[in-house]
């Protein structure tokens, strides 16, 4: 009887293990759910406007396919930068956030001429329905690139500062997380966009 109670008393005292995930990481995971919804509603209504007629078909710019190459290099510098903070390598994180932080601006330069190459062609934001879902899609994804341009260099200043190292890695983690959502995110987009030109 005595053990049968010591069990039961164990078991009661023993706290369960609870599921935690750090609070940032919770905002950031939800704030990137939203954005995933914002832009499935965006390709949802543009497949079914498409499909209503009056659609106006042209080619993307090329600029936007060597832009693609951009974001992805960019999505394995800020990879590196990661893996350099893990090892207390500031020197290399310092030099991979720089990089990716060059090949944003790139990738933002380069959507700025693709939107250039499409005016040449006659596809503004107001007027056809294909255009207009054309800017506003690449303008939405773009601003999202420019708040993690901002993220970057908010990273970047820690690293600096030395706050970033392998026993704190949560913000440059966040970032990256960021960084390859918004890379994968482009990369849907621009196929996307190939395929329901």
């Amino acid at each position: 009887m005595e053990n049968f109670i010591a069990g039961d008393l164990k078991i009661v005292e023993e706290p369960q293990k609870t599921l935690a995930m750090n609070p940032k990481k919770f905002a950031m995971w939800l704030f990137i759910g939203s954005v995933v919804m914002l832009f499935a509603s965006l390709t949802s209504a543009y497949i079914v406007r498409q499909a209503e007629g009056n659609w106006l078909y042209f080619d993307l710019p090329t600029v936007f396919t060597v832009s693609t190459v951009v974001i992805m290099v960019s999505s394995l510098t800020m990879q590196l930068a990661y893996w350099s903070a893990k090892k207390n390598n500031l020197t290399q994180v310092k030099l991979l956030v720089t990089a990716t932080f060059l090949l944003a601006v790139v990738f933002l330069v380069l959507q700025f001429e693709g939107w250039k190459d499409l005016v040449a062609a006659n596809v503004y934001l107001v007027g056809n329905p294909s255009g207009s879902f054309l800017y506003v899609i690449t303008g939405l994804h773009g601003l999202h690139i420019i708040s993690a341009i901002l993220f970057l260099m908010l990273v970047f200043f820690s690293a600096v500062r030395n706050k970033i190292h392998s026993k704190s890695l949560l913000q440059i983690e966040l970032c990256t997380t960021y960084w390859h959502f918004l890379g994968g995110l482009w990369l849907y987009l621009f196929i996307f966009l190939l395929l329901y030109r």
